[in-house]
């Protein structure tokens, strides 16, 4: 049953690996909310202009350090952004970087600031034979953007056509098939060759897509992957507190400006970096898994990418919070989820 109210959790300090910072104001206004929260994370790429070399990598990481507030600590793990004009010697220099930890696969027109991304996957695959031969890991947003594909089964519609046949023509290749969303990613992920991974991210394991019309069009609500029916919700929620290590936290956090939401054609993503180990903790509570939440949070990750586990630690409390109505965002302000509702736990050290 749930941990009762004042209940309280001690985990090692987890790490993010799905996580979107921005740059300059945006990025200085967003960084501590996820240092709080996290050792480490994967840092996307899809800047504008995105980060496809290990320099412009190299610089990122650099700017992500010099706005991190003295009194926390915190480890960006870079990656790159594949495009068509990638060649395999970069992929060795990232490999031998030392900080660039993963590449990003972006279909191209799948998701925000994804124009530069790949049209025809066949033209990469010389590029996935490089990150196989030095074990760089491929992150991919799996979702086709063929406009008769309907906007609910472009996830399902990718695994079936592109990433199961890229999985079985390169075996040794590491793939983590980031932020899933539907009963058949995780069937696929729980039952893939070793080396086959998935991040989910708070708000696909806390709503369904009646969530985004609940009262109306709910902007704030909207993100690619889009949400999709309770069965998959609960499918992911199965996934996730079921203990396997191929399953791992991924935020997914993205911010954006409040006036960039709420308008004509406002920008996917949600931001959740600001309470993100507290959302993950009301899940695995209502499914009775408090004691699996370690795992998914703080172990299986640094293990699938063969790093070290944190040792430090944070301690949640059941405890009600007032969720902010926004946040600063440079000199804008950013709508987190849950905004003028509640958190049913709060990190408290």
């Amino acid at each position: 049953m749930p941990a009762a109210a004042g209940a309280t959790i001690t985990i090692l300090k987890p790490d993010d690996w799905h996580l979107h910072l921005r740059d300059g104001a945006a990025l200085a206004a967003v960084l501590p909310h996820t240092a709080e929260r996290f050792a480490r994370a994967i840092v996307m790429p899809n800047l504008k202009p995105p980060v496809t070399t290990v320099a412009e990598a190299e610089a990122y990481r650099g700017r992500i350090i010099a706005a991190l507030p003295p009194h926390l600590t915190f480890e960006p793990l870079m990656t790159i952004y594949l495009t068509g004009s990638t060649t395999p010697d970069e992929i060795r220099r990232a490999r031998q970087s030392g900080f660039v930890h993963a590449v990003k696969l972006y279909p191209a027109g799948a998701t925000t600031n994804s124009e530069a991304g790949v049209g025809a996957l066949a033209s990469i695959y010389p590029i996935l034979e490089a990150m196989q031969e030095v074990d760089l890991p491929l992150l991919v947003h799996g979702e086709v953007t063929d406009a008769r594909v309907d906007v609910f089964d472009r996830e399902r519609v990718f695994l079936e056509t592109e990433l199961t046949a890229i999985v079985a023509k390169f075996p040794a290749l590491r793939v983590v098939f980031e932020h899933i969303t539907t009963r058949e990613a995780a069937d696929f992920v729980e039952s893939a060759r070793p080396g086959v991974a998935a991040t989910i991210t708070a708000h696909h394991l806390l709503m369904n897509r009646n969530d985004m019309f609940t009262g109306g069009i709910r902007p704030h609500h909207y993100c690619l992957p889009v949400l999709k029916r309770e069965q998959h919700r609960q499918r992911l929620v199965e996934a996730a507190t079921s203990g396997n290590a191929r399953f791992f936290v991924g935020t997914d956090s993205a911010p954006h400006a409040k006036h960039t939401k709420e308008n004509a054609c406002g920008c996917a993503g949600m931001y959740t970096a600001f309470a993100a180990t507290e959302l993950y903790a009301e899940v695995f509570d209502a499914a009775d898994a408090l004691d699996k939440l370690q795992g998914f949070m703080s172990e299986f990750g640094p293990r699938f990418y063969g790093l070290p586990v944190n040792t430090a630690k944070v301690m949640l409390k059941k405890e009600r919070i007032a969720v902010p109505a926004d946040f600063a965002f440079g000199d804008e302000r950013i709508v987190p989820l849950r905004a003028g509702e509640n958190l049913e736990w709060q990190l408290v050290r």
